[in-house]
C-alpha cells in the first residue's frame, strides 16, 4: 500500500536475502537522503523500528543532555 501525501506516507518495503532494505524514492526526496549519507536504525522489541538520519539523531541527542 502507499499513501503519499505532503508531509507523510505510509510504504511497504520487503527485506532482501542479505537484510537490506530499499528506502523509497519519496521517503528519500522527502527526508533529503543522499547515496552515502549515514542512518540511524533505532529499535525497541516491543515498538519497533526507526530511522533517522544521523545529524537529527544526535541533536536530538545533544537537547536530551542540556
Amino acid at each position: 500500500m502507499k499513501d503519499v501525501q505532503q508531509n507523510r506516507f505510509i510504504i511497504s518495503v520487503k527485506v532482501g536475502p542479505k537484510g537490506q532494505i530499499t528506502i523509497p524514492k519519496e521517503a528519500r526526496e522527502m527526508f533529503d537522503i543522499k547515496e552515502g549519507e549515514t542512518l540511524m536504525v533505532l529499535g525497541e522489541k516491543d515498538k519497533g523500528i526507526g530511522i533517522l538520519k544521523a545529524d537529527a539523531f544526535y541533536s536530538l541527542a545533544e537537547e536530551k543532555m542540556k
